[in-house]
C-alpha cells in the first residue's frame, strides 16, 4: 500500500476517533444533567443553593481552559487529550458524592475545569483533522457531541426511572465512558509543537482575534441556553400547554440541534462559513419572532425549531475560525470557549431576571435581537476562516459579501 493511501486511511481513522471523543464528552454531560434532582436531594440544598452550585462548572472551565494550550504544547495533543478526557469522564463521579453545598460546589468546579480543558484540546485536534482533509467536519463533530449528550440523557432517564442511586449510576457510566474514551484517543492525531515554538503562557486573556469571533459564538450560545432551559416554561406559562407538550418542545429543540450539526458540514462546504452563519441568523431571527408573536403552541414550537436550525453550526464554526486566527490554535479556541461558556452561564439567569421584571415574551425578544447579531457579524468568521474550504464555498462567500463586515 502506498504512503498516500496509508496516510488517507490513518486520517480517516483519526476523524472517526475524534468524533468518538466528542460523543464521549457529550455523554458525560447528559449523564450528569438527568441526575441533578437526585444530587440536589442527596446534598440537601435548596433551589437557590443549587443554582449557585451550578455556576461552578462554568467558573471552573473559565479558570482552567487557558491551561489547555500549555499542556498540549508540552506533551502533544494525544497524550494531553488522553489524560484530560479521562479526568473529565471520571469527574462525573464527584457531584453525586457531595453531602452538602460546599462539597458540591467544589466537585462541580473540578467537573467544569476538566470539561473545559478536554473541550479545548479535542476541538483543536478536530480542527487539525479538518485542515488536513480540507473540508468541513467541525459541525459534524459537535453534532456527535449532541448525540452523545442525548445518549447520556437516555441512560440517565432510565436510571432515574428505575430509582437507581446516582452514585452507582455515575460510577458505572464513568467507567464505561473512560474506557471508550481511552480506546478512541489511541487513534486521534498526535500533533506535536515544533521544538523552536515558544510555549503559550499558562494563563492569558483571549487574543484580540478571538474576541469578535467569540461575540458571534456568544449570541448563538445565549439563544441555545435560553431555548433549552426556558422553552418548556414558555409553552406552559405563556401558551398554557400541557407539561408533556412543553417538555416535548425542549426535546425536539435538542434533536433539531443535533441533526442540523451532523448535516451542517455539507452546507458549510457548499456555501462557506460566513454565508452559512448569516443564513442561520436569518432563520434564528425568524424563529425568535415566531416565538414572541405566537398565539398557538405549534407556532412557538416551529419558532424554537427554526432557532435550533439557525444556531446549530455557529459554535463549531466559531471554534474553527478561532483556531485559524493566530499561531496557537488551542489558545485562541480557549478564548472563544471562555466567552461561549460565559454566555451559557448567564443566559438562563438573564432570561429569568428579565421575565421577572417584565415577561418571558420580552426575554425572548432579547434572544431575537441577539440572533440579528449573527446576521450582522458573521463576516468575522471569514477573516480567520480556512482560505479554501472548497472552490465553490469560497466563491459563494465572495458573492455573499454585502459590505466591510462580510
Amino acid at each position: 500500500m502506498s504512503e498516500v493511501a496509508t496516510g488517507k486511511r490513518e486520517l480517516k481513522r483519526a476523524r472517526f476517533a475524534v468524533a468518538a471523543v466528542f460523543c464521549v464528552h457529550g455523554a458525560v454531560t447528559g449523564s450528569f444533567a438527568t441526575r441533578i434532582p437526585w444530587i440536589q436531594e442527596h446534598a440537601d440544598v435548596s433551589a437557590g443553593q443549587l443554582g449557585l452550585a451550578l455556576a461552578f462548572p462554568a467558573l471552573g472551565a473559565s479558570v482552567a481552559m487557558p491551561l489547555a494550550a500549555a499542556i498540549s504544547h508540552r506533551f502533544g495533543s494525544r497524550p494531553a487529550l488522553r489524560v484530560l478526557l479521562a479526568m473529565w469522564t471520571l469527574s462525573l463521579i464527584l457531584p453525586s458524592l457531595a453531602p452538602n453545598l460546599m462539597t458540591l460546589g467544589a466537585a462541580l468546579f473540578v467537573y467544569g475545569a476538566t470539561s473545559g480543558m478536554s473541550d479545548v484540546v479535542m476541538n483543536a485536534n478536530g480542527l487539525e483533522v479538518e485542515n488536513r482533509l480540507d473540508r468541513s467536519i467541525m459541525s459534524g463533530l459537535h453534532g456527535m457531541w449532541s448525540a452523545g449528550a442525548l445518549i447520556g440523557s437516555a441512560g440517565g432517564t432510565l436510571a432515574a426511572h428505575l430509582g437507581a442511586d446516582a452514585r452507582i449510576h455515575h460510577l458505572l457510566a464513568a467507567g464505561v465512558l473512560t474506557a471508550v474514551g481511552l480506546f478512541a484517543v489511541q487513534s486521534v492525531l498526535d500533533v506535536q509543537s515544533a521544538p523552536e515554538e515558544d510555549p503559550p503562557p499558562r494563563f492569558a486573556l483571549p487574543p484580540k482575534s478571538a474576541l469578535l469571533i467569540g461575540a458571534v459564538g456568544f449570541c448563538a450560545v445565549f439563544a441555545e441556553g435560553a431555548s433549552l432551559d426556558w422553552s418548556a416554561v414558555y409553552l406552559k406559562d405563556e401558551l398554557e400547554t400541557s407539561a408533556g407538550l412543553a417538555a416535548a418542545c425542549t426535546t425536539a429543540f435538542a434533536l433539531t440541534m443535533a441533526v442540523a450539526r451532523i448535516a451542517g458540514d455539507k452546507v458549510v462546504d457548499r456555501f462557506g462559513p460566513v454565508r452559512t452563519v448569516r443564513s442561520g441568523g436569518v432563520l434564528a431571527t425568524a424563529g425568535g419572532l415566531l416565538v414572541v408573536l405566537a398565539d398557538h403552541p405549534a407556532v412557538a414550537m416551529t419558532g424554537f425549531g427554526l432557532m435550533g436550525l439557525g444556531i446549530a453550526v455557529v459554535v463549531p464554526l466559531a471554534f474553527a475560525a478561532a483556531g485559524r486566527s493566530g499561531p496557537n490554535p488551542s489558545q485562541a479556541i480557549a478564548g472563544v470557549a471562555t466567552i461561549t461558556y460565559t454566555s451559557g452561564l448567564i443566559a438562563p439567569s438573564a432570561i429569568g431576571a428579565v421575565a421577572d421584571a417584565t415577561s418571558l415574551m420580552v426575554s425572548f425578544s432579547l434572544v431575537t435581537v441577539l440572533a440579528v447579531g449573527l446576521i450582522l457579524f458573521a463576516g468575522v468568521l471569514r477573516t480567520a476562516g480556512r482560505d479554501q474550504v472548497t472552490a465553490r464555498g469560497a466563491v459563494a462567500e465572495a458573492k455573499a459579501a454585502p459590505g466591510p463586515l462580510a
